[in-house]
């Protein structure tokens, strides 16, 4: 962990302040649009907000009420190596050694939704005279009494058994600027289901596999008094500037560099498979 902190210190100490757009070029983002990313994912979804942070560990080519952006309490039903496939079909190269999990998993899900869609298309309803015939309530006071007998009023919602509501861990996430790679980068503080820290260990349970073993590692926050696990940004330019190149070429929506925020979470969800963050909107 030390070795890290270290290297990425230097790395953003000697790195040159990045100040022109080279978002389609190279996948990078200047530090102003960054800022301008991180307000449009807060104003597409409202759970992420802006960060102060420590004061002393301000960055001045940032905002100082604009530091980093945070999600509180975002859950995780699952462990990751719930959902892992030995299946080589059922994953497709993103980049290098990026993967996009489980992509054929979810074709085969839309195949199975539009076959039963076709399906019900081919089904027809016979209607028949006793279908359409109504039987008419005559004493409104019955139904009163039925509804009485069949259901109990709790008034005290403190009353409700504990034992059905679902408990799970959850994560708070935050989403720092990296001088030196140019890039977002993306930082997890996890508890488990009574709200207790998880250890460095449980975290990588919910982080896919392939990436926990080769780029996930834990560094100081960059903002912040404390250590998280952090997925290392090495590789998030070069997977952002083919998914762009990829959108761009289908010519349904311009790309801007605002967007790229929403971007990076939706590479990252092949990353935290079970981490349900907020993203899925559309980038229009």
């Amino acid at each position: 962990m030390a070795f890290y902190t270290i290297y990425n210190n230097l790395k953003d100490k000697f790195t040159p302040l990045l100040k022109e757009s080279r978002f389609y070029e190279a996948g990078v983002l200047t530090p102003e649009e960054f800022v301008q990313a991180g307000d449009f994912l807060v104003s597409k979804c409202p759970t992420w907000s802006w960060c102060s942070g420590v004061k002393d560990k301000k960055r001045s080519y940032l905002p100082d009420d604009k530091q980093y952006l945070i999600t509180k309490n975002v859950p995780c039903i699952k462990r990751a190596k719930d959902m892992e496939y030995v299946d080589e079909e059922m994953e497709r190269i993103v980049e290098d050694e990026w993967i996009e999990t489980y992509y054929q998993m979810q074709k085969e899900n839309i195949d199975q939704v539009e076959e039963i869609d076709s399906d019900m298309k081919k089904l027809s309803i016979n209607q028949t005279k006793k279908d359409e015939e109504i039987e008419e309530i005559e004493d409104l006071d019955e139904l009163e009494e039925m509804a009485d007998d069949n259901f109990e009023i709790v008034d005290d919602p403190n009353a409700l058994n504990e034992d059905n509501i679902l408990k799970t861990r959850t994560y708070n996430i935050s989403i720092t600027y990296d001088k030196g790679y140019q890039t977002p980068r993306i930082w997890l503080f996890g508890f488990d289901e009574n709200n207790i820290p998880l250890t460095p260990e449980q975290i990588f349970e919910d982080i896919s596999e392939d990436h926990a073993k080769k780029t996930v590692t834990i560094e100081a926050h960059p903002h912040e008094n404390f250590s998280l696990a952090t997925i290392h940004p090495c590789r998030h330019a070069n997977v952002t500037k083919k998914l762009v190149d990829n959108m761009q070429e289908t010519g349904h929506i311009e790309i801007r560099p605002d967007m790229a925020l929403l971007i990076f979470l939706k590479f990252m969800s092949s990353v935290l498979p079970t981490i349900n963050y907020d993203f899925t909107i559309s980038l229009e």
